[in-house]
């Protein structure tokens, strides 16, 4: 039988939009000590707009891309964040939306990561509370929130692993 040859390593990043690229990298440097890498698309630069990056990102006839941002939070996949003008912007996506409607962030201690989202300018949307299924044990524990733009965030511990040891999740190295 012929070895399968992996054709992706992982995740690179992640795109957000947001409406103001600094504002949204402060957040993130308050909430969780993230460190902006390097501006892809400087704020002062002539923006990305024409037919040529309409067609390569999929965006409306007349869009700008004004500044964009790479930033990272501890050791995994990097956050790309992405300002636009000249274009109407929908609300963010809900956890019921089709397509990608959040990001999670692990956690060694739940509680102190809530408490600096929420004084960031992050929202709760609920209180810490236990994990199911084969996640649920008694120190594993997660809470969604929402970002000053809207985005969702989840936040999730689980320190005692999962219910079957023989599953297995990537988790980031301490």
């Amino acid at each position: 039988m012929m070895e399968k040859t992996k054709i992706s390593r992982g995740i690179d990043h992640i795109g957000i939009t947001v409406p103001n690229v600094n504002d949204a990298s402060d957040f993130l440097i308050k909430a969780f000590d993230a460190e902006v890498l390097y501006d892809v698309q400087p704020e002062n630069d002539k923006p990305m707009e024409g037919k040529l990056t309409e067609q390569q990102l999929g965006i409306p006839k007349g869009a700008k891309i004004v500044h964009m941002r790479l930033v990272q939070i501890g050791e995994s996949a990097t956050i790309e964040l992405f300002e636009f003008e000249n274009t109407n912007q929908n609300d963010p996506a809900k956890l019921n939306d089709y397509g990608l409607q959040h990001f999670c962030l692990y956690t060694d201690d739940i509680e102190t990561a809530a408490k600096q989202f929420e004084i960031a300018g992050g929202e709760l949307l609920s209180e810490i509370h236990p994990l199911a299924g084969v996640e649920d044990a008694p120190r594993n524990k997660g809470v969604y929130g929402k970002t000053p733009w809207g985005s969702l965030l989840e936040l999730i511990t689980y320190p005692d692993g999962l219910a079957d040891p023989e599953l297995q999740r990537w988790t980031p190295e301490k």
